[in-house]
């Protein structure tokens, strides 16, 4: 497995190597237990803590790594390539809570929160709802101002860190009839009072990674906890996501990676007809192609988020990273299942759970329809 080193610096190059180095030492051991409970192992969750990739652009002077964007992309891709629910765990971390904080919050909402993500405390984006997937701002979750407080009432569903975070971003309506200009970010603690975290979805794929209902009953969230402003929630949550996708982008690229490194070593050590069925060319020209998909893809997901860290306009670029990353990745991983043979469909291969884990890309963080209508109306405006 290899990157063009044309693509990464030299410290770049370190920093993924360093993510990928623990990931093969600590993180593949458990992946296999952590999958088949459907638990994160909380021990090694203390363990990117102290690795500085769960604070990746939050300032130094809260004890955050102070990088860019691109560097949280390669340790959400390097994580990834040994198992998605590791990745998705530091991708919402950092491009969803950490950046949303450190862009939208005050500076009083800084000292109380920053050091605290930086160094212990997960965090998880609240948005969907049962009738709120695609249509994101057909909020049901309300709250209303009373005093110094707001109170919010509802329920959240399909929050991916649920079960292991401490403080949410939570995205609820203080006036309906404004429609999306009444939807406001507050910023909610677990110890919260009326605040619960509900029941844990048992999923296909990425299942050590928590995927929770949050329920909201009578939830008393203090004003100095609205983050940005009363009625700008949907504008935090649209330019927070457009950045959420090329995280979602390294995910899938870091599956496609994984299984692509599984297959390659597979078919090499596996003889049939008295030799390597990577001798056969039939194999060789599917190995070619998942190759050249997977480099396409990654040159599409570090494109965009280079041009998200140099300040330009990334949004005709995030949405095709996405749409494309998420199907390659699953192609990869049905071709891998393939050329494993009867070994491919058993658990007893890691490219079974690849496959498994990469249909969620397709889904999560804006479904692949609505990529391409993304797509398509910017083509069109």
């Amino acid at each position: 497995m290899s990157t063009p080193l044309t693509l990464l610096s030299e410290d770049e190059l370190a920093f993924q190597q360093t993510v990928r180095d623990f990931a093969q030492k600590r993180l593949k051991p458990l992946v296999s237990e952590m999958d088949q409970q459907a638990q994160f192992n909380k021990e090694l969750i203390k363990e990117f803590f102290n690795l500085d990739i769960m604070g990746i652009e939050i300032p130094d002077q809260f004890g955050g790594l102070e990088a860019d964007f691109f560097t949280s992309i390669l340790a959400v891709e390097a994580l990834s390539e040994v198992d998605p629910s590791a990745g998705v765990m530091v991708d919402v971390q950092n491009t969803l809570v950490n950046n949303a904080v450190v862009r939208w919050g005050n500076a009083d909402q800084h000292a109380r929160y920053l050091s605290k993500l930086s160094s212990e405390w997960v965090g998880a984006y609240a948005l969907s709802e049962a009738g709120s997937g695609s249509d994101a701002f057909a909020l049901a979750t309300t709250a209303k101002e009373a005093g110094d407080h707001y109170v919010l009432n509802g329920n959240k569903l399909w929050i991916t860190n649920g079960a292991e975070a401490d403080l949410f971003i939570v995205f609820a309506t203080v006036d309906k009839d404004a429609g999306y200009k009444g939807i406001t970010a507050f910023l909610v603690e677990r110890g919260f009072e009326g605040f619960t975290v509900g029941k844990k979805e048992d999923k296909l794929g990425i299942r050590a990674s928590s995927t929770c209902e949050l329920i909201f009953t009578d939830c008393k969230v203090p004003k100095e906890n609205i983050l940005g402003e009363v009625g700008k929630g949907y504008k935090i949550a649209i330019e927070t996501l457009n950045e959420g996708r090329i995280g979602i982008g390294a995910q899938m690229v870091g599956i496609a990676q994984g299984a692509y490194d599984a297959t390659l070593a597979y078919v090499k050590s596996r003889e049939q007809f008295g030799k390597s069925i990577a001798d056969f060319q039939g194999v060789q020209f599917q190995l070619a192609e998942m190759r050249t998909m997977l480099e396409a893809s990654r040159l599409m997901v570090y494109n965009a988020a280079r041009l998200k860290d140099s300040g330009a306009d990334f949004l005709k670029e995030a949405a095709p990273a996405k749409l494309y990353s998420s199907r390659i990745a699953e192609k990869i991983c049905s071709i891998g299942v393939e050329l494993f043979g009867g070994n491919g469909f058993t658990k007893e291969y890691p490219i079974e759970k690849y496959y498994r884990d990469a249909k969620i890309g397709q889904i999560y963080e804006g479904t692949s329809n609505m990529q391409l209508q993304t797509i398509a109306k910017m083509e069109l405006s």
